[in-house]
This record gives C-alpha cells, structure tokens and sequence, in this order.
C-alpha cells in the first residue's frame, strides 16, 4: 500500500479530530536533537569530568533525565530508521548500514561529489510511515537539519518524501565524513559551500612536520557544516514560530571526523595540554591534537544546543516546546577519538568490541534528557527501560496523531508527565546483522547477547545488570530457565528481513 491510500484510509477515522488538533493553540513544538556517536558518559550530567557541557547539564537540571535509555541499533542509519518508525531492529527494513554498493563504487568520496547516483545510501521504501508523516498529518510543519542516511538523492527515501516538509544537511552519510564538506543538501538542491574537495583518509604531506599546527589546515576550511546546520535550524524556528513544529535535529557531531574551529580545541589544549597527534592511521583525517579536537567538538554542539534554547525563549517558544537530546549510539573506536581515556562509555567498557557497532550496554544505552517546562518535573531522573521505537508513540500522543498500528514502540508520555515509574514491557530486542551478526534482549535485570551468528554461533552470553553493569560475568550456566526465555524471545521477534544482506542463516533465513 502506498503512502497516499495509507493516509486516506487514516484519514477516514481519524481527519475531523486531528483537524481540531492542528487548530490548537496549546499542541506543543516538539525538538528530538539526535548526537551522532556520542557516548553514555560523554555529558557532565552523566559524570564526565573532562568535557564541559553547561548547557546540556541544565537542560539535565530543567527536565528529565533517563538513566536505562536505549538506540535503536549500534550504528547511525538503523538506529534512525528505529525512531522515524517505531520499530525494532526484529522487524525493521532497514537493520544495518547499507551503501548501496550495487551501483558502483559508492566509497570514492570525490566521484559522489559529482555524480549524484552514487551518493547516499539504500532508500526506504515509499510504504514506509514515518514520524515526520504522522506528525504531519496532526498539523505540525515538519524539518530534520543534520544527517539522514536513510534514502539516496532523487529516490523515494529523501526526507522530503518522508515526511519532512524542509530538509538541511548531509543526504549521504559517507559524505558527513567530512565536516568541511563541498555542498549540503537544501531540500532537493545541492547548495555548494566555500571548501575545497579534501577527501577522508587523507594524510599528511611527507614533508610536513607533524607538530605543527600549520600542516593542518587543509583539514579546516571556511564553512563549517555544523555551522551551517545550526543557521537553518534557527532559520526554520523563526519562520514557523507561529504553528506546532517538529524540529529533527540530527547533528553530525561528535562522529570522526575530528573537525572543529581552532578556537573550540584550543580551549582544552590549554586545559589538557600537549598531546601526540593523530596521523590518520585509523581512518578520516589528522589532527594535531586529537583528544581537545574531540571534546571541543562536544562543547561546540553543547553551546548550539543552548543557542537553540535561547532563541526558543527569545520568541515565547521555550515553554511550550519539549525538548528531548539523545545519542544514535555508542562512541566510536577510530578516527583519533580516544574513548577509555575520556570514559565516554560511562560505567561500561568503550573499547572497540564494545562500544559503537556491538549490542554491549556503551554500543548502544545513550544519554537521554527530556525538559518541558510545566509538565515534566525538573531536575527528574528516570530509570524506566526505554528505546528508540518509543519516540513515534510518544511524540504521537503529545500532537494528537494517529499511530500505526504495527509498531513496537510505547507511549513514553506518562513517565515523562511523572505519572507511572514502569511500562507495559515485558522486554527491548536488538538484532545486528553487521560486525559479525548480533543479537540482545534486555529483560529485568537480565541482558542476553549473541556475537558471531555469521559463523554459525547461537549461544547466548547471559549478564544480570543489577550485579554486572559492565557484562563481565557470563552467567548463562548457571541460569538455563533465563536462557531458554532469551532464546525464545529472540526467535519470536527475528523476521527475516525483506533485504537479503541483513538476512542471517543460522537464525533461518534464506540467503
């Protein structure tokens, strides 16, 4: 069924009370700022002590603040698909990163500069119902700035055939390897910036001197893509201040590349000191002094964070505006960043193998902060298990719009008005068909994860949280009655996947 025959069959139960919805003046802004690869305990407010984030400390202090948040998948274009749609990896269409390789060499980063069909990644189909639709169709105006990566240029997977009446940024994901990059995307136009073409994976001259700053600067040109997204955010906020909007704000930051202005490392240069600096060996691009490039990073999107605030109470927004700030997954593992020296997993190991890319508790539990003036209490904190599909019934509930019927999501509204402490859940389900095929369930206290299904692996490692944050222990022999649960919970909720590339044979599918 296509998106049209879906909306007028909606339309048919639901279009004379969502049009006294739209009408109403008091149907609040909704903002979902999305990080990308930020990790648990990147924020002060979840016990960093290296990275200054003052503003999102007081948006922790004004609202909510969720201690057993989950991402929809370990890595970015999943995990996104799960919010736009309500769905977990089980049952999602999109369950791993996908570039479309099929139609050439998708990875050469100048051809794609210049040749549009191999830019972006696997496109959503046009069946699909997303949040941007089912806010839509309640009376918001509908934007994401920032990152996409769930549809390429000219298919029907573009945000602005998915639900977005505006649309600024990155289509591609790969092309946000730069953040200095040739052009961005303003709805279907390519709008071209003041950078050159550097491409990712460039090094150094030989000749340079790797300690000094100045052999640097081919990394760091005049238009700052951030920078250019925040414009537009502001932008969209001022000419729609006067109706219900939905603001998806998809940062690329702090995702390697390590690129910030000189002003924003230099800052903690000062405050760590010298450093050795990163040569590139492990992807993206150098930088003089790696680990200030990555908290300056933070402290940046954290200072946009608190000029979108600001301008939100600069036009008598800010008290009818939820604002929710989260995290697509966990840290990374390369391009520089240095994850166990900041503690980004928080209380979790962040190394590679159990940071971004793995269902450990740092590749995917997040920082999660909600504040709403006058509905959720301030200064808040949550400890309910929550996910990712949550969001399109939460966010649906809160504008008066109808959700599909098919998600597996739940409606997030009463523990954020504080009136229930739990869900109707009895568990959350993960599947990764990537970095080696994964699955978790966490249940209770009880986490189960399966690594290795690509090889043919179906044993289950079992962790009890309550005793073992950071997954050490495997209990599984000791517990055969949780095992066998987790193992029928896993089979219950693996559909095998319309895409043969995310299908995984030793869970049954046909490849």
């Amino acid at each position: 069924m296509n998106k049209a025959a879906l909306f007028f069959i909606l339309s048919i139960y639901t279009t004379s009370f969502l049009h006294l919805e739209a009408q109403s003046p008091n149907q609040p802004n909704i903002i979902y700022i999305l990080a990308d690869d930020l990790g648990y305990g990147d924020l002060g407010c979840y016990g960093q002590d290296k990275i200054e984030t003052p503003n999102l400390d007081a948006l922790a202090r004004q609202g909510m603040k969720f201690s057993q948040h989950y991402a929809g998948s370990p890595v970015c274009a999943p995990s996104r698909y799960m919010f736009l749609t309500g769905k977990h990896p089980g049952h999602a269409f999109i369950r791993s990163n996908h570039e479309w390789g099929e139609r050439g060499d998708t990875w050469d980063y100048k051809k794609a500069v210049h040749n549009i069909h191999l830019e972006g990644q696997y496109p959503i189909p046009d069946s699909t119902t997303t949040l941007g639709e089912t806010l839509q169709f309640a009376g918001y105006t509908t934007a994401l700035v920032g990152k996409w990566g769930l549809g390429a240029p000219e298919t029907e997977g573009v945000p602005n055939n998915q639900g977005f009446d505006y649309f600024y940024g990155y289509n591609c994901q790969r092309q946000a390897h730069n953040l200095y990059p040739p052009f961005l995307w303003e709805n279907d136009k390519k709008i071209w910036l003041e950078n050159e073409i550097v491409v990712p994976g460039t090094k150094l001259p030989k000749e340079s001197d790797p300690m000094d700053i100045g052999s640097y600067d081919l990394f760091h040109q005049k238009d700052y893509a951030p920078a250019k997204m925040q414009e537009a955010a502001l932008g969209f906020i001022e000419r729609h201040k006067d109706h219900p909007f939905f603001l998806y704000y998809a940062s690329p930051i702090p995702h390697v590349p390590l690129q910030v202005p000189p002003e924003w490392y230099m800052k903690y240069v000062n405050k760590f000191g010298d450093e050795e600096p990163y040569l590139g060996d492990q992807g993206y691009f150098p930088h003089r002094y790696p680990r200030a490039a990555y908290a300056g990073m933070i402290s940046y999107l954290d200072q946009q964070v608190g000029e979108l605030i600001d301008k939100l109470k600069e036009e008598g927004l800010y008290d009818n505006t939820l604002i929710i700030f989260t995290s697509d997954n966990g840290p990374t593992f390369n391009g520089g960043s240095d994850s166990p020296w900041f503690g980004s997993g928080g209380p979790f190991p962040s190394e590679k193998g159990r940071g971004k890319g793995y269902v450990y508790e740092a590749g995917i539990r997040v920082p999660f902060i909600a504040a709403w003036p006058g509905v959720i209490e301030a200064g808040s904190q949550s400890d309910v298990i929550s996910a990712f599909w949550d969001m399109m019934p939460t966010f649906d509930a809160i504008a008066g719009a109808k959700t599909p019927s098919d998600v597996d999501g739940v409606n997030l509204l009463p523990v954020l008005e504080g009136r229930k402490d739990q869900l109707d859940r009895e568990y959350l389900y993960w599947e990764f068909p990537s970095y080696g095929g994964q699955q978790a369930v966490r249940m209770g206290p009880w986490k189960a994860i399966r690594q290795n299904i690509n090889k043919g692996n179906i044993a289950i490692e079992l962790y009890n949280l309550d005793n073992d944050l950071r997954e050490q222990h495997n209990v599984a022999n000791q517990h055969p009655d949780i095992v066998k649960k987790m193992t029928k919970i896993m089979a219950k909720e693996h559909e095998e996947p319309e895409l043969e590339r995310f299908r995984m044979e030793a869970l049954g599918d046909v490849k």
